[in-house]
This record gives structure tokens, C-alpha cells and sequence, in this order.
């Protein structure tokens, strides 16, 4: 397998881009959703809120252009993914929405059991998104049943098989820790203290989870290493990985908070980015008949319709870049709670 350097390769690459930007945006937001049942006080759990009150719903947005992307330029990939994995997209987007909705309720009654229920909807919808995200991440990467036509021949319960489940487990993991670090960067006091206490322990749990996966991938997808082996550069990857999650408690320890976000960042985007080498030049793997799998050639749209949305692209993502930066820079500091907070 060679790298060809075409609009086709361009196309993989800008929606592997908008997908890692909704990881490392939308990844602490559930991150801190999974931890919130976790958190005690009423005041401590509004702080967890607040944290990513100003931003989740712009970080979906990524989502969003990632899947238009995915659509405008691999429409076989968008209608086969979309068709085979149409009950757990469903459950996605029933966990987004309801969580949306716990975000924007919790506070508008002050009894005890309305704000008990919409924290528990908060975390268990936020959870089963990481999951369910890390189960189709799974799936894709262990092959799907695609007929010739490329249509799904599987069934819902087809897809929750050890593997997928293993990597949706590793997802939420990931998320937590991620999350965890924000948190610890946008508070301070006693809520900061609790989770910079918490982080160490999300970062074992990602590990574990981490190293078993890997494992599991070696032995029996190995075709996920085959880029890796035949272009030994691309190792590079793993190892600046490993460098940045064993940094971040080094950062968290010497107060260094943001360089440990930073550090988590990073860790994303380098697991991203192995899991698209891993798969070039596929996009959805075909299992068991290997011959009905869809990549960059047989799924993509016409060489003018990537053209004219290559143009569209380069003129809307740096528009995206900037209303996420300016949100951030807005909202930059430490949360404080005033009337007008969840």
C-alpha cells in the first residue's frame, strides 16, 4: 500500500480533522458528564456545569461539519454507516439531545429529586455517548457485514461484539481523564482539590483500558499496524502519544494545568491519527468478505463535487476555527456562579 497524495487522501484527511476536533472538544464535555454523579453538593455540581456551559453546544458543531463532510465527499461510507449502525445513531443522538436538555433544566426548580434526576440523566447520557461513539469507532475498525451493493447485512446486536465494546470502555475512559483535567483547570478551591485528586485515577483507568485494547487490536485486527510496519515513520505517533499521557500527571503535580489539557489534547489527536493510518486507504471495513469494503476510490463522490468542496472547505473551516477560539477566549478564566449560571 502506497500513499497517494490526491483529492481523494485531502478528503480522508479534512474529515479525520473535523472528527479530532469534536474528540478533543466534545471529549471533555462528556467527560465531565461521566464524572458529575461522582461530584458532591449541589454548588459543586453547578461548577461542573458551568465549566462547560458557555461551550458544549458549540464543540457538536464539529460533529456536525463532520458528518456533512463525510456526506459531501463519501456518500457510499455516509449511506452505508448511517443504514448498518442506524439504531445505535439513533441512541447517540437520543443521549446528545436528552443531555442538552439535563444541561439546560437542572437548575429551573430547586427541589431536591428534579435535580438528582437530571443529574443522573447528565451522566448516564453522557456515558452511553462516549460509548456508543467508541462501539462505532470499534466496529469500523474490526469490519462490518457489507454485502456486494454495500448495504449492512448485520444486525444491531451484530455490532455489540468484545472488541467495540472494549474500545467503547477505552473511549469513556479516555473522555473521564480528559475531562477531569479540564475541570481541574476551569475551578478552583475545594472542587479542584477533589478532582486534580481524581485525575491520577482516570489516567490508570484510561491505561488499563488503553494497553488492553492494544493488545487485543495486535492479535486480531492486525491489518490496524500494516501502515505502521511498512512506513516505519509513522511510529513517531504511538511513541509522542505515550510521551503525552506520561506528562500529564507530571504537569497536574506541579500545578501546571493547562500544559496538562494541552498534553491530553495532544493524546487525542495522536490516538486519532493512529486509528486513520490504521485504516487508510479504507473507510468502512467489509468482514468477513474483505473485497466488499468501501474506501477512498469506490465510496467518493465525483473528482468536480471534491474540487468544489475542497474551495468550500478552505473558506468555511477557518471560519469554524475562529468562532471556537473566540468562544474560548471569551469565556477564558476560572467559573464563577452568578444568577444568570445553570
Amino acid at each position: 500500500m502506497t500513499f497517494a497524495f490526491d483529492l481523494n487522501t485531502i478528503w480522508f484527511g479534512l474529515v479525520g480533522v473535523l472528527l479530532t476536533g469534536y474528540a478533543i472538544l466534545d471529549g471533555f464535555d462528556l467527560g465531565v458528564g461521566a464524572l458529575h454523579l461522582l461530584t458532591k453538593g449541589d454548588t459543586n455540581r453547578r461548577m461542573m456545569i458551568n465549566s462547560i456551559g458557555p461551550v458544549w453546544d458549540g464543540n457538536e458543531v464539529w460533529l456536525v461539519t463532520g458528518g456533512g463532510a463525510l456526506f459531501a465527499a463519501f456518500p457510499e461510507v455516509y449511506a452505508s454507516a448511517f443504514s448498518g449502525f442506524y439504531m445505535a445513531l439513533m441512541l447517540l443522538l437520543f443521549s446528545l439531545i436528552f443531555r442538552a436538555v439535563a444541561i439546560e433544566f437542572r437548575s429551573k426548580r430547586e427541589g431536591r429529586g428534579w435535580r438528582q434526576f437530571w443529574d443522573a440523566s447528565f451522566s448516564v447520557s453522557s456515558i452511553l455517548s462516549g460509548l456508543l461513539i467508541g462501539v462505532a469507532l470499534g466496529n469500523i475498525a474490526w469490519g462490518i457485514s457489507l454485502n456486494a451493493q454495500h448495504d449492512f447485512t448485520g444486525s444491531f446486536w451484530s455490532l455489540l461484539h468484545p472488541y467495540a465494546l472494549m474500545v467503547g470502555v477505552t473511549t469513556v475512559a479516555l473522555f473521564m481523564m480528559h475531562g477531569a483535567i479540564y475541570v481541574v483547570m476551569k475551578t478552583d478551591g475545594e472542587l479542584q482539590a477533589k478532582i486534580r485528586s481524581r485525575v491520577n485515577n482516570t489516567i490508570i483507568f484510561f491505561i488499563i483500558c488503553y494497553a488492553a485494547t492494544t493488545l487485543a487490536t495486535l492479535l486480531y485486527i492486525p491489518h490496524m499496524t500494516e501502515n505502521l510496519k511498512n512506513f516505519p515513520v509513522l511510529f513517531i505517533i504511538p511513541v509522542l502519544n505515550m510521551l503525552a499521557i506520561a506528562n500529564i500527571p507530571r504537569e497536574i503535580h506541579h500545578g501546571r494545568d493547562f500544559r496538562a489539557f494541552l498534553s491530553s489534547c495532544a493524546s487525542l489527536a495522536a490516538l486519532m491519527a493512529l486509528f486513520g493510518i490504521g485504516m487508510y486507504p479504507n473507510l468502512i471495513l467489509s468482514n468477513p468478505i474483505a473485497a466488499n469494503s468501501l474506501h477512498l476510490y469506490n465510496a467518493a463522490s465525483s473528482p468536480k463535487t471534491l474540487n468544489i468542496m475542497l474551495i468550500i472547505a478552505l473558506i468555511g473551516m477557518p471560519l469554524v476555527i475562529a468562532y471556537t477560539s473566540a468562544i474560548y477566549w471569551i469565556f477564558r478564566g476560572k467559573v464563577k456562579l452568578t444568577d444568570h449560571s445553570y
